[in-house]
């Protein structure tokens, strides 16, 4: 054969191969499949779903992002006693989501429900505005340019090969309760306390809160030892205490306030089952609630050591109070920023923490017998979390990261002594901090970090707080970890508050589609006027300072 056949021969061959190869490929599915819409919302939360179905009904097409494949966050995850403040403070969809409830109890609203409930009224609002859902995928990476985030690649949560995706969008909504989609997007934030100085406040920072005889108020009373050995330090620390130095009154630092569940339990004998030994219960992790139990032999009823509110069809909404509760302090400082392998581990943390806790006061010999009579009547319920061993998969994440925006909410707001020009909703719950560490003070436990000041009036949130700076992002708008200093989230951070903002972030974002603006440059009477319309709440006539 010639050296002319021999070529025209290998390039016959490499042709053949090549299209067979093409023919190969075709029948493979792409490594990321690619889509684009109109606005991207990440979150499964009470405000990513609002903020979906808001945007699907705006005309706009939206894709919802579910990075743990729960719906509705904390408020299908056990919150079922609604944290208020002022009903009138409520509009909009926020408002619609509890007179839906109302209507499955036959009341005009209901503020208090069983997780599913309310897991089916967020269901409802996906499926009559056709919103795709795309379940248990996280945010992994986040392309820019020029300050806009252009689009996102989604991985399995699970960390699993299975199939990517890369989602473009106009606009992005970080319902998350951790703004993780803001922080891989470049966005400051803040995890922690502000020290008072930073925003001039008064509530920030290290709060050693006294003991108040009637009800704990969230504290330990003066003797109780923290060491193994009652009074002999060279024995150690109690499970859950500190080493820590005690700080300074408004001192900041990093740590960040306890995480627990909002406990979702029966004392129906046909729906009830039993709480049981954990497999890895350690008694030793409640021996402090049992000095506790002996420190104030005046109490002795579950509502000195728990909120035990009382949900329809006999369920309950347990959370923390007193001393030692269901709030596991401490255990939560790398949560904010932590990987979905390490959340893992802190929520299973919590689950053992919690269940041992159940456990440890239905049986230890300690507890005072009315608690203990009264919470042995009491167990999982059959009908809630069928998909998850009936117990939430959601903790109550009260605090994460924290955007540093256009306007940052602080004390000043929550008082009504600083007022905003750019109202998109109200909030009106009590500047609120559940306690941050538990540490030695003079020989004794302490715990340290609980603020409760309230007794003012709704106030509004300015569109500031869910805007990033416009030098940092252009189309990202944050509803949930918006921009304000620790103390002032502690207010702002309710279900109902977190719905409205969704809402305005959503008709934000319409908005700015329809202007071809940055989230940043939208004409704010527009924007006032369609919140009117929507129904939102926004007070009286402000102005910012």
């Amino acid at each position: 054969m010639t050296p002319n056949n021999m070529n025209n021969t290998l390039k016959f061959v490499l042709n053949i191969l090549s299209i067979v190869l093409i023919a190969i490929l075709s029948t493979l599915p792409p490594a990321y499949a690619q889509e684009e819409y109109d606005i991207c919302v990440y979150g499964g939360t009470s405000a990513g779903v609002i903020a979906a179905y808001t945007a699907a009904k705006m005309g706009k097409s939206v894709v919802l992002v579910v990075p743990d494949g729960h719906i509705g966050g904390l408020s299908s995850g056990g919150l079922g006693q609604t944290d208020i403040g002022n009903k009138q403070a409520i509009g909009g969809l926020s408002r619609d989501f509890y007179r839906r409830l109302g209507k499955i109890y036959g009341k005009e609203e209901a503020w208090k429900f069983e997780p599913g409930a309310a897991a089916k009224v967020f269901s409802d609002y996906l499926e009559e505005a056709a919103v795709p859902v795309i379940y248990d995928k996280r945010v992994a990476k986040v392309r820019k340019k020029k300050g806009e985030i252009t689009s996102v690649q989604l991985h399995p949560t699970d960390g699993t090969n299975n199939r990517k995706q890369v989602i473009s969008a106009k606009i992005y909504l970080d319902c998350t309760y951790e703004g993780d989609l803001m922080a891989l997007a470049g966005v400051t934030y803040t995890v922690g306390r502000e020290d008072n100085s930073i925003y001039n406040e008064t509530l920030n920072g290290y709060q050693l809160p006294e003991y108040l005889k009637q009800s704990g108020r969230h504290q330990f009373p003066d003797g109780v030892s923290p060491y193994r050995i009652p009074g002999d330090p060279s024995s150690g620390l109690l499970y859950g205490i500190s080493n820590a130095t005690p700080g300074k009154t408004g001192e900041g630092d990093r740590k960040v306030q306890a995480y627990n569940f909002r406990i979702c339990l029966t004392d129906s004998a046909e729906n009830r089952i039993p709480v049981t030994r954990p497999p890895d219960y350690d008694s030793t992790k409640y021996e402090l609630l049992a000095r506790l139990f002996k420190a104030q032999p005046q109490m002795t009823g579950p509502n000195d050591y728990f909120i035990w509110s009382r949900m329809p069809n006999r369920k309950t909404d347990v959370n923390n109070r007193g001393g030692f509760s269901t709030d596991m302090i401490g255990a939560n400082y790398n949560w904010p920023e932590a990987s979905f392998e390490e959340r893992k581990e802190i929520f299973e943390d919590h689950v053992s923490y919690t269940k041992g806790l159940l456990y440890f006061v239905k049986t230890d010999p300690r507890v005072p017998a009315r608690l203990q009579e009264f919470v042995s009547q009491w167990g999982y319920p059959k009908d809630e979390y069928v998909d998850h061993g009936h117990f939430t998969p959601q903790l109550y994440i009260r605090e994460g990261r924290r955007m540093v925006g256009e306007y940052v909410m602080t004390e000043h707001n929550c008082t009504g002594e600083r007022l905003v020009s750019d109202p998109i909703g109200m909030a009106a719950y009590t500047m609120d901090s559940h306690n941050v560490q538990r540490i030695v003070v003079n020989g004794m436990v302490k715990n340290e970090g609980n603020v409760e000041v309230g007794k003012f009036p709704p106030y509004p949130i300015s569109y500031g707080a869910i805007t990033p700076k416009q030098e940092e992002c252009t189309n990202l708008l944050v509803p949930v970890s918006l921009s304000a200093s620790h103390i002032a989230f502690g207010s702002i951070r309710m279900e109902p508050v977190f719905m409205i903002l969704g809402q305005s972030a959503a008709i934000a974002a319409s908005q700015a589609i329809n202007e071809d603006k940055a989230v940043q440059d939208i004409n704010y009477n527009q924007l006032k006027a369609a919140l009117l319309e929507n129904k939102q709440v926004l007070g009286a006539k402000q102005s910012k300072q």
